[in-house]
């Protein structure tokens, strides 16, 4: 066997499992539940092919729009208030002061603590009766809050709680501003620009396929939110928190209509692809590659 053969065959045998595990493990069962979503099934009986109706059902279903407006309102406000947390810390902790390093990890922390760990975490901070939120309010001088019993003060508690975890996002912006030339600042600073200005002429410019990067990512993720809402509320109060994901594993595993549920996965599937492309579109245009120009 010649030698670019046998290296070609070393090398398909290498990537072998990687290549059956994503034909067994997700592009199989992606092309199965494409399938399911034109059947109904319970799991029991045999999938009964009905076509779209499965689609049309969406389109009456009341908790169907809910949950699609829950989830928007979710990834509308936590989206961009991460982003800037992160920002922000990223710009504090870029500073060379002593001990830059503890704080750094401090932050980062809480992203290795698992989101079930930490959702009972905050389960427990924002307990109505016996939370530390509350106590702290009452101690305070304030009334307690009801946080997830009423949905305007639930979705604000989620809201919260995905900003604790802004150490993942942060850290890339660090990592990011460091990477920024500095003879750029330099430059600036001896064209009498103010460190305010500097940071929107040089800074957000040269960090801006980081921003659009970090951006893209925490859209996808705010519209796949799903564990903390499982953990603590189920979907209430009122189903202010019965996310999308959410929705999916409730029709899917509690109301045992898999085919219903398939559905919904495609039809977030769809969303997210073009809200994807529309962000690539529109908010891609605006990002500043140095090697392009521009």
């Amino acid at each position: 066997m010649p030698l670019r053969r046998r290296q070609a065959l070393t090398g398909y045998i290498f990537i072998l499992p990687a290549v059956l595990g994503f034909i067994l493990w997700t592009a199989g069962p992606m092309l199965y539940s494409l399938w399911l979503s034109f059947h109904s099934w319970n799991l029991v009986q045999s999938p009964k092919w009905i076509g779209l109706g499965n689609y049309e059902g969406m389109w009456n279903d009341r908790i169907f729009w809910k949950s699609v407006r829950s989830t928007l309102t979710y990834a509308v406000i936590a989206v961009p208030l991460l982003q800037l947390l992160s920002f922000s810390m990223a710009l504090l902790l870029n500073t060379p002061i002593p001990g830059i390093r503890f704080f750094r990890a401090a932050y980062y922390l809480p992203v290795v603590v698992p989101v079930a760990a930490g959702s009972f975490l905050w389960g427990f901070i924002f307990n109505s009766e016996f939370g530390l939120l509350n106590y702290l309010l009452r101690e305070l001088g304030f009334d307690k809050i009801l946080w997830f019993q009423q949905p305007r003060y639930a979705m604000a508690a989620m809201v919260i709680m995905s900003l604790w975890v802004f150490g993942g996002t942060m850290v890339i912006y660090l990592a990011a501003l460091q990477g920024v030339p500095s003879h750029l600042y330099e430059a600036a600073a001896l064209d009498g620009a103010s460190a305010l200005r500097r940071l929107f002429v040089v800074t957000i410019p040269m960090m801006s396929p980081v921003i659009f990067f970090n951006f893209v990512l925490g859209v996808i993720g705010a519209l796949q939110i799903f564990t903390q809402a499982y953990i603590i509320t189920d979907g209430g109060p009122q189903n202010a928190t019965r996310f999308y994901s959410l929705l999916i594993y409730q029709k899917g595993f509690r109301d045992f209509q898999m085919g219903y549920a398939s559905a919904l996965a495609w039809v977030l599937f769809a969303f997210i692809l073009v809200v994807s492309l529309l962000m690539f579109r529109t908010l891609g245009r605006m990002v500043y590659y140095e090697d392009q120009g521009g």
